[in-house]
């Protein structure tokens, strides 16, 4: 099975790290810079359990190198997939399935999805459908990425915890290309759950993600303190409960209550999002697959969303006097 991991940052450097030490895959990876140096020097390193572990990987910075794969796990995110199609492009084949690995809506969301609105194309996460066009939604495994995972160093990984990568067919059919490498995740140590319904739970991630990311990075706050603080709580409720009513209008299951979920988050305890940890950066934010492409379900769906319009315009405001974050 040849697989090729773009994008070896966090998530992707240790999904490829597993599958290395597992070997039982044909691997390689792109990346590039000093990470792509540093593998090349001293393998992909991977902290885990405590214990330091360096493997050797195939790696690129260019894909054309490595040719047509069998699957291609798409690691990077949301808003670096359109300008990376280019290089993408070289490792598709006739039979290539395509991972999805990005947080937030994916582009490819309505395809299979059955319904009034088959084969909508989201402007805020793929404009133009550009994506759609060049990927094709007909490659496509979903996938939601549970691991906690930091890059301590240019090719050291450490695994913080969480071993689940779900995996999902658009059209909810239990197809063999998705359980052939579930079975190759599972030989490496990873849990991957083959699920009749992805989009339920890309939306039970999203919940999260859609208000506490945006309303850490304009607060500054962990996910403890959002939750501990009456009004911010009660401004995320409001987020996930508009959105809720979006994904129920869709046809969406959200197997636990909001209470529940914005427990959840809380007891994660001192944590930063990814967003609040972009700002701090000054790295691109993910504001679009999380809470504009939301924002834009809602306007599809008829449902009405102020909390969420809101929070978008004065996240996205601040990301852009900060330079991390410019329109698709």
């Amino acid at each position: 099975m040849r697989i090729t991991v773009f994008g070896a940052g966090a998530i992707g450097g240790y999904l490829a790290a597993k599958l290395a030490i597992a070997g039982n895959v044909d691997l390689s990876i792109v990346a590039r810079g000093a990470h792509l140096e540093a593998i090349e020097a001293n393998g992909l390193r991977l902290i885990e359990d405590g214990k330091e572990e360096a493997t050797r990987v195939r790696a690129a910075a260019r894909a054309e190198e490595l040719g047509a794969q069998d699957y291609v796990v798409l690691a990077l995110k949301a808003h670096s997939l359109a300008p990376a199609l280019g290089q993408i492009a070289p490792l598709l084949g006739e039979g290539t399935a395509v991972v999805t690995m990005q947080n937030g809506l994916p582009w490819w969301y309505f395809y299979r999805a059955g319904g009034a609105l088959e084969g909508t194309r989201l402007n805020a996460v793929d404009p133009g459908g550009t994506i759609w066009q060049r990927i094709g939604p007909e490659r496509v495994i979903g996938s939601v990425v549970y691991p906690a995972v930091e890059v301590d160093a240019p090719g050291l990984i450490r695994h913080v915890e969480g071993k689940r990568f779900s995996l999902g067919e658009p059209s909810g059919e239990k197809s063999e290309r998705v359980a052939a490498l579930a079975r190759e995740l599972v030989k490496a140590g990873l849990q991957a759950p083959v699920r009749e319904d992805i989009r339920s739970e890309i939306w039970v991630k999203l919940w999260g993600n859609l208000s506490f990311n945006p309303i850490s990075a304009l607060t500054g706050s962990t996910l403890a303190a959002i939750v501990a603080d009456q009004g911010t709580r009660a401004l995320a409720r409001a987020m996930m409960l508009e959105a809720q009513a979006i994904g129920e209008s869709l046809g969406v299951r959200f197997p636990v209550s909001v209470d529940r979920r914005i427990k959840g988050a809380g007891d994660v305890g001192e944590h930063k999002t990814s967003m609040l940890q972009d700002l701090e950066r000054a790295r691109p934010m993910e504001i679009d697959a999380l809470v504009s492409a939301v924002q834009e379900l809602g306007r599809l769906t008829g449902q009405p969303t102020p909390a969420i319009d809101s929070v978008l315009a004065l996240v996205r405001r601040l990301a852009i006097e900060r330079g991390c974050y410019s329109p698709l």
